[in-house]
């Protein structure tokens, strides 16, 4: 059976194989809104990453008193 983290990290994976396809193919037709759109997805995913970690540090924290 799959744990906790595993499937997040498998969900996270897939969501940065989509936006580096999604990329490749805005590169590839020439496409300036589909660039700007994946880079702001890609920016969007980072900060969430982000943000998690965060969040799991704080959490830490508040067990830890």
């Amino acid at each position: 059976m799959f744990s906790n983290v595993g499937i997040s990290r498998m969900i996270i994976l897939g969501f940065m194989v989509l936006v580096g396809f999604a990329l490749a193919k805005s590169i590839q037709s020439g496409s300036s809104l589909g660039f700007c759109l994946c880079i702001i997805s890609l920016g969007a995913a980072i900060y969430f990453l982000y943000l998690l970690v965060k969040m799991d540090q704080e959490m830490e924290a508040e067990e830890n008193r």
